[in-house]
């Protein structure tokens, strides 16, 4: 089992790719991980045959236990195998090695040739596609070594993918991939299948230039799209999710406490700057990097608040490593921006943006989702005026911030002013951080909002 994240210590067999018996390139991807932050598809370590599946679909083991077998292969080169020349030169040992590993390589030559582009002007019909023998050029893996092919739209596949496509009569030219850089997963080719046979001869014979999607909605019952009178298949994602709150409420002693805070200096600011942002930056500007730009400065003040508690005593992050709770796909994902301290309010407003495009797409690693050290919630942003949020495990504190509410307030003078308040919600670990602590982050962190202003420098 892989190492998905520095703090991934676990991981689920989501789905398997490959089966006993199959053959499988080294760095071709033959089995699918979930994991609390990622879901992922493995390359295999080496070319071989698969000969045992350790774990089954759906079980949870720990980072670096053993989850399947595989027979390597060697396959000489032909320099190499002029050594066993018919003259009977070259070890015997040599000899035995090179003679058992020919019956393995066939099988893998085999997968290689099924795996391979369809010869130009072949048969597309309903039968499927008709494939030549592969060219050496042709069975070679591409130049990052993963051996995928490329799609008739110049989109990556892996060999199981094209598999899958095959067999189910998909043709991936009118597929569009929902992975990284828009790479087809095994997900998209079953969308596409369940689509109906109709759709899938559709596609492959080109009489309908519809594209397949793979979005949550069509997986029914979704978590998205949830009706009255619906069961909810859990996700494995959502498994996970309620498993690490529920070891999150039961471990962490959770406090919780509030300030209200006047923004309507910086909200004035952010008004001003906002379209020339956009213009300017491509992402838009909303109160979110001013309000991680505080929190960071008031966590270099209480450094206790970047901490987490471990059974050795309290560890005292030297990062500042930001995460952000997203709502995505119906799941709560929570990305992070690394060293959040070392950035402007723009620095800070660009990298959020693209977590948050990329966590929306679905399109988010394994790095972007490890090391946090401490989180921000924009619960404002649905209205949301009191919450109380639960902490992300290994984690000291976790702040909201609420929406922004014009209202009347009573001012220094002792005049009535209207003005744009927010509260700003705490949830923190009581074994690590007192009352005391906490509250004085708060205070701080609501002077620091209060004292932005136009006059600053974004």
């Amino acid at each position: 089992m892989p190492q998905l994240g520095e703090t991934v210590t676990e991981g689920t067999v989501a789905q398997w790719l490959k089966k006993v018996g199959d053959s499988v390139e080294k760095y071709e991807a033959f089995v699918e991980v979930s994991t609390d932050k990622v879901n992922a598809e493995v390359p295999a370590p080496v070319t071989g045959v698969i000969r045992e599946l350790i774990v089954k679909e759906g079980e949870t083991v720990p980072t670096g236990a053993p989850i399947a077998i595989i027979d390597e292969v060697v396959l000489r080169q032909a320099q190499d195998d002029s050594s066993l020349a018919p003259n009977g030169s070259g070890s015997p040992s040599e000899q035995v090695a090179a003679h058992a590993a020919a019956p393995v390589a066939t099988a893998a030559e085999a997968n290689r040739q099924a795996s391979d582009e369809p010869v130009p002007g072949g048969n597309v019909g309903l039968g499927g596609p008709s494939y030549a023998a592969p060219t050496p050029a042709a069975v070679s893996s591409n130049g990052n070594g993963t051996g995928a092919a490329s799609a008739p739209g110049g989109t990556r596949v892996s060999p199981a993918v094209r598999r899958l496509a095959r067999e189910h009569r998909i043709d991936l030219g009118r597929v569009r991939g929902s992975g990284d850089h828009g790479r087809i997963t095994a997900n998209d080719i079953l969308a596409a299948a369940k689509a109906g046979p109709s759709a899938a001869v559709a596609a492959a014979t080109g009489a309908d230039n519809a594209e397949y999607v793979a979005p949550a909605a069509r997986k029914a019952p979704a978590y998205g799209g949830a009706r009255p009178g619906d069961l909810i298949p859990l996700t494995q994602a959502r498994r996970i999710i309620a498993q690490r709150m529920v070891e999150s409420k039961h471990t962490a002693p959770h406090a919780w406490t509030m300030v209200e805070v006047d923004v309507t200096n910086v909200w004035k600011w952010r008004a001003r700057e906002k379209d020339a942002f956009e213009k300017g930056y491509g992402v838009k500007l909303t109160l979110l990097p001013f309000f991680v730009r505080a929190v960071v400065e008031s966590l270099a003040q209480f450094p206790l608040m970047n901490a987490s508690f471990t059974d050795e005593g309290i560890r005292v992050h030297r990062d500042v490593n930001i995460g952000l709770a997203i709502a995505a796909d119906g799941n709560l994902i929570v990305p992070v921006i690394r060293k959040a301290d070392e950035l402007t309010i723009k620095g800070i407003a660009i990298a959020a943006g693209r977590l948050i495009d990329k966590a929306r797409s679905g399109k988010l690693g394994a790095d972007d989702l490890a090391g946090g050290t401490f989180t921000v919630n924009n619960t404002g942003a649905n209205g949301s005026i009191l919450s109380a949020p639960i902490l992300v495990p290994g984690q000291t504190g976790i702040v909201t911030s609420e929406a922004v509410v014009k209202r009347p307030v009573v001012t220094g003078d002792d005049a009535i002013a209207i003005r744009s308040m927010m509260n700003v919600c705490l949830s923190l670990d009581h074994r690590v951080v007192d009352g005391a602590v906490a509250s004085g982050f708060l205070f701080d962190l609501k002077k620091r909002l209060e004292a932005m202003g136009p006059g600053g420098s974004l």
